[in-house]
């Protein structure tokens, strides 16, 4: 379970990283059916699986930050090895809790942003962006959205398939090269996040450069997801260099493919992040 949880991070097959944390917390559970002589030996086997998992995307700080959760909340505080595992079990479910209440009170906050008749765009896939435009559209909010294709993995197809099937929203999919010219018929963008680091927003390559548009054109942004993804010290944020080969199926002779999986936006550049916490306001 924790080795088919760690690959399945690696190959980006669940592409939310609230899903991602969920999921790798979930799959400690493994640890407990497991034989340990000892405490510190069961220990040393959650460290090393906790390490394992945090290291399939070092970029994810919903990730790291669940995992250091359930380290924190087990090692060092049973003295024997069924307290230990008892004590794993309520941690493990009070991690998902919160990591899954946090993205739901961010998307219903992020719900209520929404105008009636609003035009937005988004860029990737953001489970939380789009339980925010479902809960919009629940209440009677008709949408129309524009989604980027979120190229080279092409997430925004998940996206705008997502979008297609929620009444009141009209989705209208375009590669990412596009979004200069369509964001003049939008009101705002509205993205997910990987994380913000400080003063610094991580997420999808080709967020960068949409959030630079919005910027020129006047087009506020909105940046939505769980408060435990603004992380102010103890993490520092690696960015992933995916394969070559989802740029270009066949190698092409002297050319060096770049395949950055995130980019690094300015804050500057954001107008209204919303987490579990509300409406944030940064100064930078």
């Amino acid at each position: 379970m924790i080795d088919d949880t760690i690959e399945e991070i690696r190959e980006m097959q669940t592409h939310s990283s609230s899903v991602v944390a969920v999921k790798a917390t979930r799959a400690l559970t493994e640890l407990l059916d497991r034989d340990h002589a000892t405490v510190e030996e069961y220990e040393r086997d959650l460290e090393r699986n906790v390490g394992a998992l945090k290291r399939a995307n070092p970029s994810h700080a919903s990730l790291h930050n669940a995992m250091e959760a359930v380290v924190e909340g087990v090692v060092g505080e049973a003295s024997t090895v069924d307290e230990a595992k008892a004590l794993t079990e309520e941690t493990i479910e009070r991690v998902v809790a919160d990591v899954e209440n946090g993205k739901s009170q961010a998307a219903a906050h992020a719900a209520e942003t929404f105008e009636d008749g609003e035009t937005f765009l988004t860029h990737d896939y953001s489970s939380t962006v789009l339980e925010a435009v479902e809960a919009a559209a629940a209440a009677g909010t008709h949408l129309t959205a524009y989604v980027t294709e979120a190229r080279p993995r092409y997430l925004g197809r998940k996206t705008a398939r997502t979008l297609s099937g929620v009444d009141r929203v009209e989705p209208h999919l375009m590669v990412d090269g596009a979004a200069g010219i369509f964001l003049e018929d939008c009101d705002r963008v509205v993205v997910g996040m990987d994380c913000i680091v400080g003063d610094t927003l991580y997420n999808r390559v080709g967020t960068f450069p949409i959030a630079a548009t919005a910027a020129q054109l006047d087009v506020p942004v909105t940046v939505v997801g769980s408060g435990a993804k603004v992380v102010e010290g103890g993490f520092v944020f690696e960015n992933e260099i995916r394969s070559s080969a989802e740029v270009s199926l066949e190698p092409v002779e002297d050319v060096f493919i770049e395949n950055p999986a995130y980019d690094a936006t300015p804050m500057t550049l954001v107008d209204q992040v919303i987490t579990d916490d509300g409406i944030l306001h940064f100064d930078v």
